[in-house]
């Protein structure tokens, strides 16, 4: 298992961008890569609360770790700081004993001239998953995330 840890500016206020971290319409617009579609089936945003989030490829040959082309992924909120920081852990759903296991995506929001540095560290990510698709797709949400909350 590994790590990352990527960031991005964005122009708006941390509120703003706290808000779209748990607001599960904003999540299904920004929290996903280019190439994929989302489908937030449970969103409980508050301490504790539960998630469901499937990303489909829209093409046939993207190769999904739930079915042939989707990733479901389920988990709850472990920690949310208000307009500070969303703490989340998670587990696909598959029998792939290569893709299970538990992983944590910690999200924390700092003030930085003209708006918010976005830091998202995710922690314990199977090695099964190749690093650069993990930064690539990461990268691709945060972009999602700036355009979201730089145009509201």
């Amino acid at each position: 298992m590994y790590s990352t840890r990527i960031s991005r500016h964005v122009k708006a206020e941390r509120s703003v961008v706290y808000r779209a971290l748990l607001d599960a319409d904003a999540i299904a617009k920004w929290r996903v890569p280019t190439g994929m579609s989302s489908h937030v089936h449970e969103f409980d945003a508050r301490e504790g609360g539960a998630f469901r989030i499937s990303l489909t490829y829209d093409e046939p040959t993207g190769t999904g770790k739930t079915t042939a082309r989707t990733d479901t992924y389920h988990g709850h909120f472990m920690k949310l700081v208000p307009d500070e920081q969303v703490v989340e852990v998670s587990r696909f759903e598959t029998d792939d004993p290569e893709l299970s296991g538990q992983m944590t995506m910690t999200t924390t929001l700092t003030d930085v001239d003209g708006g918010t540095e976005v830091l998202i560290v995710h922690e314990g990510i199977p090695d099964s998953i190749p690093a650069a698709e993990n930064e690539t797709g990461t990268r691709m949400a945060l972009d999602n995330l700036a355009i979201l909350v730089e145009t509201n």
